[in-house]
């Protein structure tokens, strides 16, 4: 049976976790999400878990071995996994789609979410560190480091384009629709 295997992306709060949860909890997907492997060495280090020190470690990955290290490590993972959906959180480059294509099943979901939704709720959620303390030019700041240049044109790449700017109920309609149709073609 092939799975199927989408990969989550977007801007910063736009909506990725949301996202994979909800695949998670109603759909029974298992999930990979890219900055695991970059909070483990985090943790590991004793360093504090923001985004400017993710980020550090994903950049030092990247080039001190190869630029595809993390989808690599996603890649195995996922072909590791049993479920019949299987959701990838995190997606940041097009060269990780580019590797990520190589899993039968891959589609590409891009979550869109105006600044100032996404901006009130990274405030509220404090995933990273310095997320709660966040002033809307630090979050503005934020989408001009390196990790995240790339994602905005991700949605041009993207199987499916779903809006993240209304209810949480239009979210996940949206998300069904998307797998109720994935279901039916195989």
């Amino acid at each position: 049976m092939e799975k199927i295997v989408l990969g989550i992306t977007g801007e910063i709060a736009g909506g990725k976790g949301t996202i994979t949860a909800y695949l998670e909890d109603k759909h029974g997907a298992s999930s990979a999400k890219f900055s695991s492997a970059l909070r483990d060495v985090a943790k590991r280090m004793h360093l504090e878990e923001n985004r400017e020190n993710l980020q550090k470690i994903s950049t030092m990955f990247r080039e001190n071995f190869n630029g595809n290290i993390l989808s690599e490590v996603i890649y195995e993972d996922v072909k590791e996994m049993k479920s019949e959906i299987i959701v990838i959180d995190g997606v940041r480059r097009m060269a990780d789609i580019e590797f990520l294509k190589r899993l039968p099943g891959f589609r590409l979901i891009y979550t869109d979410a105006s600044m100032e939704n996404r901006f009130e709720r990274i405030t509220q959620r404090g995933e990273n560190a310095d997320d709660n303390t966040k002033t809307f030019e630090d979050f503005k700041k934020d989408h001009e480091r390196e990790a995240e240049l790339q994602i905005k044109g991700l949605k041009n790449e993207a199987d499916f384009v779903v809006d993240n700017n209304g209810t949480l109920k239009e979210l996940y309609d949206q998300i069904d629709k998307i797998i109720k149709g994935l279901k039916e073609k195989k």
